[in-house]
């Protein structure tokens, strides 16, 4: 009974954001008053710090991992994805308190907590676009958008010029955090000096074309720095072509972090955390990049569950263990290459 109302429950969220992302604020963007902007100077404007105590210092329960921020050498600005389901303004406050218990629980326990085992974790609050701003065609969900990344960017800065100290650093994000990240490498670290202190980056859940980046490329082994990895997850055998669009475009394989068409076994999937992150499960779903989308095999367990054949809520959480895993990897290669 248990499994079925969580199952449930899963099902009924992404019900919710099928349906909100169907509507628009009744207000154009420029006639609405915007949310207060976000001051970085204050702890409550970030919803993880290495030196609070929050959600991105959640490890899996009888994972075995331990949180080893305190002793780090790297890291990590995160951008979490779009959480705000509303259809009355165009973009989140962020002293909204229920908002913000949905980020903790979800998107820093669930996805930004992987990094935790060799990065210090910093993840700004922003004034994130609501979910219907990538389906507007009128020039207002752009707008949205951009007022976003202006938050992110700004918390970007005051990392670098408070926090940073020369440190080396990964960009990572999820859906419209994998576009701010996105954004923000191509602005700070493309074509600047800045490079040289990007161990890599990962764009997860947003569609990035090759190529649209002059120097950084997508990373193509384990090991590889200085580079970025992307995927969208669907099902076995690709989405529609309609809703198919807004899946394709790099993929990289995080059961082999390869760019190329191989198929990966499950057996080598070594551990996955469900929407609950409540205990892992090893070998559920193996995977192959096709068609600019990360196939996956049906997953072994109940409560994986896909809104139209995309698995877009679990880009992190099928291969929790995987990444986590891969950025101990690419922290280690480039301390080696760079002692």
């Amino acid at each position: 009974m248990k499994r079925f109302i969580i199952g449930l429950s899963v099902a009924a969220f992404l019900t919710v954001i099928m349906l909100t992302g169907c509507f628009r604020p009744w207000r154009r963007f420029d006639r609405m008053k915007q949310p207060p902007v976000p001051d970085y100077s204050l702890d409550n404007s970030w919803v993880s710090l290495p030196w609070k105590k929050d959600d991105a210092d959640s490890v899996p329960p009888g994972s075995g991992v331990k949180d080893g921020q305190d002793s780090a050498q790297v890291d990590v600005f995160f951008v979490y994805p779009t959480l705000d389901f509303r259809t009355d303004e165009w973009n989140a406050d962020i002293s909204s308190n229920s908002l913000n218990k949905l980020i903790g629980r979800t998107a820093i326990r669930g996805q930004a907590s992987v990094f935790n085992g060799s990065c210090r974790v910093f993840a700004p609050r922003y004034r994130q676009a609501i979910l219907y701003s990538f389906r507007d065609k009128s020039g207002d969900g752009q707008k949205a958008l951009n007022l976003a990344y202006t938050d992110v960017r700004t918390a970007f800065l005051y990392y670098m010029q408070h926090y940073n100290k020369g440190r080396l650093v990964i960009i990572a994000g999820h859906s419209q955090g994998g576009l701010h990240a996105y954004r923000l490498i191509k602005e700070f670290f493309d074509t600047t000096a800045l490079k040289s202190k990007l161990v890599a980056a990962y764009l997860i859940g947003y569609h990035i074309y090759k190529d649209s980046l002059k120097n950084l490329k997508p990373c193509d082994s384990a090991t590889q720095t200085g580079c970025y990895v992307s995927w969208n997850t669907v099902k076995w055998g690709g989405l529609s072509s309609e809703m198919g669009a807004y899946f394709k475009g790099v993929c990289i394989n995080p059961l082999s972090w390869k760019e190329d068409t191989n198929y990966v076994d499950a057996v080598y999937n070594i551990g996955s955390v469900n929407y609950k992150f409540n205990g892992l499960t090893q070998h559920e779903v193996g995977a192959a990049c096709r068609d600019g989308a990360l196939w996956i095999s049906s997953p072994k367990s109940f409560g994986y569950n896909s809104l139209l054949g995309s698995y877009h809520i679990y880009d992190y959480g099928l291969f929790y263990m995987n990444i986590r895993a891969n950025v101990a990897q690419r922290v280690k290669a480039y301390l080696e290459k760079n002692k």
